[in-house]
């Protein structure tokens, strides 16, 4: 018998040892979320960067274009 007089294999216990101990699914899960995460997390970063670069990259052919006469609008350019 285990703590207050209940059984170990009786349903209330086998329903405690559940709550107390995840089931390995669970713990792939709980794994693969936090990996999803942190992939998230990397792959948000990185587009904040190409978006960055894309705008100097768009500031630096604006400023080389004036610098040669060309005169195009930013409309003109996106096109």
């Amino acid at each position: 018998m285990g703590e207050g007089g209940r059984r170990l294999d009786s349903p209330s216990a086998q329903v405690g040892m559940e709550d107390i101990v995840p089931s390995p699914a669970e713990h792939l899960l709980q794994e693969l979320q936090v990996h999803f995460q942190a992939l998230t997390e990397t792959i948000t970063l990185k587009m904040e960067e190409m978006g960055n670069r894309i705008d100097d990259l768009q500031n630096n052919v604006t400023d080389l274009m004036v610098q040669a006469g060309i005169q195009n609008t930013d409309k003109e350019q996106m096109t």
